[in-house]
């Protein structure tokens, strides 16, 4: 399993847009096999930061499958917009305790 970290800058006045985004896209994220899990948080002390956690069953399965997949262009369609609001977008090993 690998984890994707997406951190955003959204201005305030783009909060709900952004979340009505997410929501929409997590509904095309949930019909997804590569995707184990996701979540969107709020930056409590500074509201303008979210960051986007999504469980992926492999890197492959997120780049080769997922990206690859129609569902991609659903999901992209309803980011895109947020896309350029992109601070850091990366994955990461998870170790098991």
């Amino acid at each position: 399993m690998v984890v994707e970290y997406i951190r955003y800058r959204i201005p305030a006045e783009q909060a709900g847009a952004f979340e009505a985004a997410y929501a929409q896209a997590g509904a095309i994220l949930q019909q997804d096999s590569h995707c184990l899990a996701f979540e969107i948080a709020r930056g409590v002390e500074e509201p303008e930061h979210f960051i986007v956690r999504i469980e992926w069953d492999s890197l492959e399965g997120h780049e080769q499958g997922f990206r690859r997949s129609p569902r991609f262009g659903e999901f992209f369609a309803a980011v895109r917009p947020f896309f350029g609001e992109i601070e850091e977008m990366k994955h990461y090993g998870v170790r098991e305790q």
